[in-house]
Parts: C-alpha cells; structure tokens; sequence
C-alpha cells in the first residue's frame, strides 16, 4: 500500500524502524553474552503503537503475511543493511568474523518463534522473494540477503522493482471523459471493488480499435478506487512458463506494496500467453486488446469501448476550445462529421489549431476553421501511416480531363462525403442503423486513364489524406489473417475519415467462388467482410479496377457508385496534351493534335511528356516536338507496341 509521503510520517517511520533494530540488536548481544538465553516472543516488533497509518515494516508484514519469527528475520536481513554493528555481531554468532550475512540457522538459533516450515519455497519470505537465499554450503547455512525493492520500500524511499522498472508505464489520468466512457469507468470501479472470489479477484477486459480511450477509462476506474494504474505490453511477457510466473510474482508484489492495477496491453495482438495469466495472476487485473480474449469461466469480465458519441465530441470540441471555439458550432459540426477522434486527440487538435492561429502576442487565439481542419487531419494521420502508403495529391479539377458524366459522378462523391453529417445527423437518415452509411466507389478502366489521378483530385477537394492500400500486405494466404488486417486498415482510417484507395483490386475482390474447400469458403468471408467494412466506413473508400466483369454482381450492387473511365478518344487526349505541361515549364512549337494521334491513355501520356522534359534539359533546349518522339518511342517500347508511322506522320 503507498504510504503517505509527509516529512512527520517518514520521520515517524524512521524512529520505530530504528527502535525495532535497536530491540533485535539488543537480543543479539545479550545472545552473545549468553548463547544459551532463551529469546522472548515479546522481544521484537513491541514497540509499533497505535499510529495510523502503520509503520512500513508492519505493513509488509501485515500483506505478505508474515509470522513474527518472519517478520524478525526480514528485519535482520535489512539491519545488515542499515546498521554496520549487525554484520559484526552476526560473524561472532555464525562463529566466523567473514561470515557477516544472517542465515536461517542463525535466526533458527537466535530469534523467538522460530519455526523450519519459514525455510521452505512456498513460505511468503521466499515466494515473495522478500529475501533472497545466496550460494551455500547447505539450506540453513546459505547466507540471506534482503531484496533491495524491500529494503528501499522499508525505509520510505519511492522506487520500482529494477526487474519491473523497462516493463511498466505508469497509466496517466485525463481530466476530462465523456459520459459513455465514464460510465463504463465507475463499472470497472465497482467490479474490482467488489470482487469476484474470496480474494477479490477481477479481471476486466476492454475491447475496441481505440488505444487512448481505453487506457483513460482505465486510468479513471483506478482513480475511482484510490490506485494506481501500470502499463504492460503483452509482448514483453516471457514464453517460457516459469519465467512468465516468476515474472508475474514480481508484479503481484509490486501491486500490493503499492496499490497498483496491472493493464496488460494486447492491442496488437502478438498472441501472448494471455491465458494463463488471467488463470494465475491474483489481484486485481485490466486487458486491452482490439478483439475479445477468453479466459478461465467467470475469470474476466469484457467491455466494448465505443468512440464517444457525436453529440460528446461536440462537447469535448467546445471545452478543449474553450473562448477561442466561440460562435464556431457549425465549423465544430463539420470536423464531428468528418473525423472521429478520441477525447486525447480533440485536445491535442484543439491546442494545435490555436497555436497555428494566434495572430498577436498579447491577444486571444483566433481559430480559423482551415486551421482547425487541418490540425484534425494531422492527429488523425500517424496511425495509417504505418499501414498505407500516403499520396499527396497532385492536381486538382482542372488537372483532370474526363468526360462530362465522369466528372459529374466524381463531383457527386464529394458531395456525398462532404455532406454525410448533415444527411445523416442532421437530416436523420442515420437513424435506421449504420449499414449502408459509407460512401464507396469503383473505378474501373484501362491502366493509365486517370483513377489514380481522380482519387487525388477527390481527396484534395475533401482535403483529406489518401493513402493507398497494398493489397500485397493485406490478403495473407493464412485462414483469418486477411481480414485481420483489413480492420486494422479501417480502424485506423475510421478516426480520420481518410479517402481510402484499394489500387488494382481484382485479386481480392474477383467474382466469389463456389464452396469447394475451407480455403474457398474463407476467400468468401473475406470479401463479405470488406463489403461490411465499407459499408460502415465513415470516410471514403475507392476501389480501382482493370476488368470491371470480373467483379461479382453482388458486390456491384452495394457499392455507391461505379465511375467508368473510357480510354481517351483524339479530342480528350488533345486535351490532356495541353495541359501536361505546367506554365513554367520552357516548350517551343509543341502541337497537342498531333501529340493527340498517339493512341495511349493519360498515365502513358504523362511519362512520354516527363521523359521529353529530361531529354530536353539534358540538352539545354525547350521540350520540342523531337523531344517527344524519341520519348514517344521509348514508351512504345515499354508496352511492345509497334509505333506507326502514322501516328508520328509530321512531327519533324
């Protein structure tokens, strides 16, 4: 238990510490001058009084249960420590001055009560490894040595176990929840108060994508319960079964010296032993992980933890504002639309966006909404960073040449996502559940006529991220492990409303197979679980597409919109021609209606242009039209396509 940590009270623990060595100190002596005196039970552990709250040396005593022959001994094995007179005296009764260690026939012969059950693994001096039992010629004679988190914790010195110390972190406290998670920290409050089984034994498991919330809910429940909360990752638990159990000892000794509450994290999941620590690990206990762990019947109670709701964040919003937020509700109305941060993150934003926005020393922070947009979006950015690879958009509508219709649906999409949070909230479309609630896309056409280049135009509108998923690191040949890591992608998407960019997905989004095997059925479920992901997505998703007929009809069918990109007829690529080049860039005699008899798409367009721009600066001359043949040439190569003299008919 923590100890009040005031000048008297440690003063007041130091003077009985010093008058309970001075007594065994005493009983030593007088045993010296006469080894064949008989020590009194009395002699020890008479000079605690009735101070509250207890002096540390009965206090661990009183948590470890100790018998007093137990208690005298740890107190021997601390007073080598602390008082040089003691190793002397123990070299005169161990009849060697070199010995100057206690040992358990020493303390058999010396202290009162004395009893052999004391010596054995299971008792609480070596099973809590109070004290430690040093190389030796036999048990008795073995020498003693005090476990030095006892020793500083005996005499009121802060200090964590140095086995423990690179292990833990402690769980920091938030000032602030929303309702939802609150209420679900006064549960966990009152189950670990509670109890479970004799020994008040609970474990609470907290489900859910989000890290931070979990762990303040966690930090509030301790708080609720006057402990303190330390942090574990489940990865660091050792394999083997006997160093995990004495490492896990280690931390229960912890826990009751200091009131503490061990929150094992598992977020993401490394497959730990979980199980047989919430078989054996008493006290007090918390797992957070992203899915549901079983354990022992009855030994863990689980709890979905929800992002807070709309109408919270726009709360958290406008308190982490604070005057600087006023008159900004419809600004705030847009962010809760768009983004779904935790309570950590809204403050982290909020405190970002005001320092971006202050426009005088000696004035209030005035917040713009670009400001405040983009300080969510940089909160939102880090955790998808590690799984998809970032694009910053481009070009914007006028770098993108389509038809007509394909540019009125793309401007659909944006209005879809740029209006989801009145349609849905405001409007109350919402209300008949979320499936179907998220906007996704297919893109299909040749490769190079633009779908990449849409999506950025798409995102750059939004001005949101995208970030393009590798479906190589997504589909694993391993049965669960492709869904797995399609929830990591959208979990941590969820918290940004990023635009989603699923490159080239045919592999995993083909026509669903028949039932043959397991392997079938699973290659199925994968499918369906990403339909159920997108459908649910708060964001954008966008799915591109070589060979729209190989797609199930099915799948068709619940997607919100399907944009067909044609290849470019003479007059789209003329158009393209012309702008490929920005206006800095030196040109001379460039002809777009002839470049336009190419018969390639806009990706091939791109590189022929870029290429030609190298030529050109390698030779200290404007990109000219024989620039562009060699260039037109060397692409042409690159598909294995003959280059017609037709095309080319002219140009020089």
């Amino acid at each position: 238990m923590n100890a009040p940590e005031t000048t008297d009270w440690l003063e007041f623990n130091q003077t009985h510490l010093s008058a309970e060595l001075a007594v065994l100190r005493e009983l030593m002596e007088r045993h010296v001058a006469s080894p064949s005196a008989a020590a009194s039970s009395d002699d020890i552990g008479s000079t605690s009084g009735n101070a509250q709250p207890a002096p540390l040396l009965q206090q661990v005593s009183r948590l470890f249960g100790l018998s007093p022959f137990e208690r005298s001994l740890l107190l021997l094995c601390a007073a080598i420590e602390l008082d040089g007179r003691f190793g002397s005296l123990c070299g005169v009764l161990n009849g060697d001055g070199r010995r100057v260690l206690p040992t358990f026939s020493l303390a058999l012969a010396v202290l009162p009560g004395a009893h052999w059950s004391a010596l054995t693994p299971e008792a609480p001096l070596r099973y809590w490894r109070l004290i430690e039992l040093l190389p030796g010629e036999t048990l008795t004679l073995s020498p003693l040595r005090i476990d030095e988190r006892i020793l500083h914790y005996l005499v009121g010195v802060p200090s964590t176990d140095a086995r423990l110390r690179e292990l833990l972190r402690p769980l920091t406290a938030v000032t602030t929840l929303p309702p939802t998670q609150e209420h679900i920290a006064q549960r966990i409050a009152a189950l670990w108060s509670a109890g479970v089984d004799d020994r008040g034994v609970r474990a609470v498991g907290l489900w859910g994508p989000e890290q931070s919330s979990k762990r303040a809910i966690l930090a509030a429940a301790c708080a609720d319960c006057g402990w303190s909360g330390q942090i574990m990752r489940a990865a660091d638990l050792p394999a083997a079964p006997a160093e995990r159990q004495a490492l896990l000892r280690l931390w229960r000794r912890e826990a009751l010296l200091t009131d503490a509450v061990l929150v094992l994290d598992d977020h993401d999941s490394v497959g730990a032993p979980l199980h047989a620590v919430l078989d054996g690990l008493e006290g007090p206990l918390a797992l957070l992980s992203r899915e549901p762990v079983r354990g022992s019947a009855g030994a863990l109670v689980g709890l979905d933890v929800p992002k807070p709701t709309a109408s919270e964040q726009a709360s958290l919003w406008r308190l982490a504002l604070g005057p600087a937020g006023s008159g900004m509700d419809g600004a705030i109305d847009v962010l809760i639309g768009q983004f779904d941060l935790d309570p950590a993150s809204i403050t982290a934003a909020a405190a970002d966006a005001q320092v971006a926005e202050v426009t005088d020393a000696d004035a209030d922070a005035v917040i713009g909404t670009h400001s405040l947009w983009q300080a969510a979006r940089r909160q939102a950015r880090p955790r998808l960073d590690e799984l998809a690879q970032h694009i910053e958009p481009s070009t914007d509508w006028d770098g993108l040449v389509l038809p007509i219709e394909q540019k009125r649906l793309l401007q659909e999409i944006v209005a879809s996502v740029r209006q989801r949070y009145k349609v849905y909230e405001t409007w109350g479309l919402a209300a008949n559940g979320k499936r179907g609630l998220g906007v996704a896309a297919l893109f299909a056409g040749a490769s190079g006529t633009g779908k990449t280049l849409a999506a950025e135009v798409i995102a750059s509108a939004l001005s949101l991220g995208l970030y393009r998923i590798d479906l190589s690191s997504v589909v694993s040949k391993y049965i669960g492990e492709t869904e797995k890591n399609l929830r990591r992608v959208f979990d941590a998407a969820e918290q940004g409303g990023a635009v989603l960019l699923f490159d080239e997905a045919d592999a995993l989004f083909g026509k669903r197979s028949d039932v043959r095997d397991s392997h079938d059925r699973y290659a199925n479920i994968e499918v369906s679980y990403l339909l159920q992901r997108m459908e649910s997505y708060r964001g954008l998703a966008i799915l591109t597409t070589n060979m729209k007929n190989a797609l199930d009809s099915a799948f068709l069918r619940r997607l919100r919109f399907v944009v067909q990109f044609p290849f470019p007829d003479a007059a789209l690529r003329a158009e393209i021609w012309r702008r490929v080049y920005p206006h800095s860039t030196p040109t001379d005699a460039l002809d777009p209606a002839k470049l336009a008899r190419l018969h390639v798409a806009g990706g091939n367009i791109r590189n022929i242009a870029l290429n030609a721009a190298f030529l050109a600066a390698d030779a200290g001359e404007p990109v000219r039209m024989a620039h562009m043949l060699r260039a037109a040439r060397s692409e042409y190569a690159k598909l294995d396509q003959p280059l017609g003299e037709t095309e080319v008919r002219g140009w020089l």
